[in-house]
């Protein structure tokens, strides 16, 4: 006789999504308490958006992931995908303490380019299962490569 994986309650699973997110979000957030005062001193490009766009923007953006990761899960979806999705967590996670607390512009460069590849990876794998939870996390890539271009040009001209 096989034993019976008890089915889980999706809505308890989306809780766990964006708790999961929630913390990836609040490390950020206390990373990023010298932020505004770090970014007004930098050297910018003149495409660089004000520091008050990036609050708004990360909180659809980081509502948008979670919600991503749970359709992808909703699909029974494969531990590679997974996998990827974790791995960019991890480096989202990194690069705000590495860009504004440790001044390491340059690490954090790394970081984000790590960061774009592992979406694209995620979008794809993603895409296998779900084309939706795939198509939630395009706008995440486009604001990362735009800020993986703002972090760039923070190291040329800095």
């Amino acid at each position: 006789m096989t034993e019976r994986v008890p089915h889980r309650n999706p809505w308890l699973v989306l809780a766990g999504f964006f708790g999961l997110v929630a913390v990836v979000a609040v490390v950020g957030a206390l990373a990023a308490t010298s932020a505004k005062d770090v970014y007004a001193r930098l050297e910018q490009p003149p495409w660089a958006p004000p520091a008050s766009v990036f609050g708004p923007v990360w909180t659809v953006l980081y509502v948008m992931l979670a919600l991503s990761g749970w359709l992808y899960w909703r699909t029974d979806g494969e531990t590679r995908g997974f996998a990827a999705y974790g791995i960019g967590l991890l480096f989202n996670l990194l690069w705000t303490p590495l860009f504004f607390e440790s001044g390491a512009a340059r690490v954090a460069l790394a970081d984000i380019v790590l960061l774009d590849v592992v979406v694209v990876v995620t979008i794809v794998l993603f895409a296998r299962r779900s084309k939706l939870a795939a198509a939630v996390q395009v706008p995440y890539l486009g604001w990362i490569l735009y800020a993986t271009a703002l972090n760039a040009a923070v190291v040329v001209l800095n």
